[in-house]
């Protein structure tokens, strides 16, 4: 039977494309609705009780207008914060963004990981965990940048990024005590994805890079086996929390992305 519920993709800005992209490959057929906070944008630089209060409360007013079967908090800044307190407002199954470090442990032969996030999310006790958890025998060095989500919202828009720039923020990990060593960096901000190509040809030499967004789309698979689906791809909606002229800058983009409705809540 046909299910026309969408799935909601929710982010400060436009870095949670870099999640829906793989889910969107994955889950064809799937409605999509991506929303971005542009009023509460960015999140990296705002307090964790800011956050930690007004993420949930958003996402409620989202699931009432929407009705998602899922919602995708696309952020690691948000889903280190407020990802509890969302599951405890809401009776919606909700999947969270975290910094993908076990898989970079598993591929690291160096065994020294870069960690490249927004400064909220490389500082949260929960990426300590990860580490802990998950690279043990790592040395696990953090970086936090606001500048690469600005670059990296500048570059959706057609704005390539500045290669200085491209090479001053990674000089945060690279210049670390033992930066040098850096096999593999994990993109801890679903923005950076978007200008991976750009972050490898500005590293001082051969690095991977890994993000949560191939695993997120197989747990939403997962967690959607056996519901229905249009019989056909639908277009997808993106949302604002405040429109500008630079939100009217994004369509084309968003429209690769099947996203070629524009609304405001």
């Amino acid at each position: 039977m046909s299910d026309d519920r969408p799935v909601l993709f929710f982010d400060s800005g436009v870095g949670g494309l870099s999640v829906l992209a793989p889910c969107a490959a994955l889950l064809p057929h799937a409605p999509l609705v991506y929303v971005a906070d542009s009023a509460g944008f960015p999140y990296g630089t705002r307090s964790e009780g800011e956050i930690a209060a007004r993420v949930p409360a958003l996402l409620g007013r989202l699931a009432e207008r929407y009705d998602p079967r899922l919602i995708v908090i696309a952020c690691n800044t948000a889903s280190t914060i407020a990802l509890q307190h969302v599951r405890a407002a809401l009776d919606v199954p909700i999947v969270g963004t975290v910094p993908a470090i076990k898989p970079a442990a598993a591929i690291s032969e160096t065994r020294v990981i870069g960690v490249l996030g927004t400064e909220a999310t490389v500082r949260q006790p929960y990426v300590d965990d990860l580490a802990a958890r998950f690279a043990g025998d790592c040395t696990v060095l953090r970086h936090g940048s606001a500048e690469l989500v600005e670059i990296a919202e500048a570059a959706l828009e057609g704005v390539p990024p500045i290669p200085a720039r491209m090479r001053a923020v990674l000089a945060g990990l690279f210049g670390q005590p033992g930066g040098e060593r850096i096999d593999v960096i994990v993109n801890a901000c679903t923005h950076f994805p978007l200008v991976e190509a750009e972050l490898a040809v500005a590293a001082p030499h051969p690095v991977r890079f890994v993000d949560g967004g191939p695993g997120i789309a197989r747990r939403v698979a997962h967690l959607t086996q056996g519901q229905g689906w249009p019989s056909a791809p639908v277009p997808g909606k993106a949302v604002f929390t405040a429109r500008s002229a630079r939100t009217e800058m994004l369509a084309p983009a968003l429209a690769r992305y099947g996203l070629v409705e524009i609304e405001s809540l």
